[in-house]
């Protein structure tokens, strides 16, 4: 048995799906099927059943599971004890958004209790540079908000979030209990500087070219708004000051927490880093 092949098996057997598991592993579905088909070849049982309403572990499925991530752990293990060795005991993390999300929180807690001898450093980056410096090798891995140009990057989903727009609370539109973006289209925005990443702009734009004061960070969003009684978006669940609202907007797709990294980057740090990330955020 191939070590990639259990971390399709993996994969596989925690999304219960063939698709989701695809995306996750960044590839097309035909090729996982034929490599799980020869996984249950080489350990002479059938592994999953595969029906129209998904697919399911058997018996011998769920024995595998525990020991292929037992082995999976140990061989990650390896690879960072020899970067370690060979002088890579360090990672820098790019960070953007609310640093007090439970994911990142967990994420920290596991990637300490797995690697206590790797040194995290942490970026933290305004709202103008969704990939927290990746491009400009400032950062080895990113944990931030797609979308944005993926171009040279790989990019890895760990949560979609619904979003809404965020107002004075003594805004004719704060009690609503939903919000289309038409109702917001005379209204004027904040928005990212010129130079800002286009996929980046437009989404948090709604869509739409917009007018309005220009910010940087997150609290400069929410001072505009309270202080020039503008509208802009923001993830649901973060809490606002007391004299902002936040309105859910039922026709903007969700904001993705991503994890990205440069393509062809093989630090062993980098991989364990995405794997605890896709733990703790599906916890």
């Amino acid at each position: 048995m191939e070590l990639r092949t259990l971390r399709y098996f993996v994969a596989v057997a925690e999304e219960l799906h063939f698709g989701r598991a695809a995306a996750r592993l960044h590839m097309s579905q035909p090729p996982l099927s034929r490599a799980l088909k020869q996984l249950e070849t080489d350990v002479g049982a059938t592994l999953l059943h595969r029906s129209a309403a998904g697919v399911t572990l058997t018996p011998a499925g769920a024995a595998l599971l525990d020991e292929a991530r037992t082995l999976l752990e140990q061989a990650e293990q390896a690879r960072v004890r020899v970067a370690a060795a060979a002088g890579a005991s360090a990672i820098t993390v790019g960070i953007l958004g609310d640093s007090t999300d439970p994911g990142t929180t967990r994420l920290a807690a596991a990637y300490r209790r797995q690697h206590p001898g790797v040194e995290v450093r942490i970026r933290d980056t305004d709202l103008t540079d969704p990939t927290c410096g990746l491009r400009a090798r400032l950062v080895d891995v990113a944990l931030t908000r797609g979308p944005f140009d993926e171009t040279g990057l790989t990019v890895h989903e760990l949560r979609a979030d619904p979003v809404g727009a965020v107002l004075r609370a003594d805004d004719p539109l704060a009690d609503r209990d939903g919000l289309q973006l038409a109702d917001l289209a005379d209204r004027r925005w904040f928005q990212f500087p010129e130079g800002t990443d286009s996929v980046w702009r437009s989404y948090w734009n709604g869509g739409e070219p917009r007018e309005g004061p220009v910010v940087r960070a997150v609290q400069e969003c929410l001072q505009a708004v309270l202080w020039n009684g503008t509208v802009g978006m923001t993830p649901l669940g973060h809490e606002p000051f007391d004299q902002l609202a936040v309105v859910p907007l039922t026709d903007m797709a969700p904001s993705r927490v991503v994890v990205a990294w440069n393509e062809g980057d093989a630090n062993p740090l980098i991989r364990s880093f995405v794997q605890i990330a896709t733990d703790a955020y599906r916890d």
